[in-house]
């Protein structure tokens, strides 16, 4: 659990990791998260809009992941393995990747300031 927290400092807090997102390596273009790392390292920089800009659900799809690192660290600390989160965040989950897909497929039309630039 420790190398999990370890690895989302690193990618969090590095700035010079190389691009990692199989589709912008194989295909040269964004996926539909793609920015949101930027987008956190700027709003806990303290800078919304300019994370707002990078991607534009950031503030949702931050404190979801949060909240599940958080259920699962509590579920693994109390009963030592890891949580079937279906059940608690199925639904949310399903509906936060679709958002997120609508995002996607509308920056590449030109909303919210077209692709993120990768």
């Amino acid at each position: 659990m420790a190398s999990l927290v370890g690895l989302a400092a690193v990618l969090l807090f590095v700035t010079s990791l190389p691009a990692m997102c199989p589709m912008r390596v194989l295909l040269h273009t964004p996926c539909p998260s793609c920015g949101l790392t930027r987008a956190a390292r700027l709003a806990l920089g303290g800078d919304f809009a300019g994370a707002t800009h990078i991607h534009p659900l950031w503030f949702l799809v931050l404190p979801f992941l949060g909240t599940l690192g958080i259920f699962q660290l509590g579920h693994y600390l109390v009963r030592g393995d890891l949580a079937r989160l279906h059940r608690h965040f199925g639904h949310a989950g399903y509906a936060l990747l679709t958002l997120l897909v609508i995002v996607w497929v509308a920056r590449f039309f030109g909303a919210f300031g077209g692709p993120c630039p990768i």
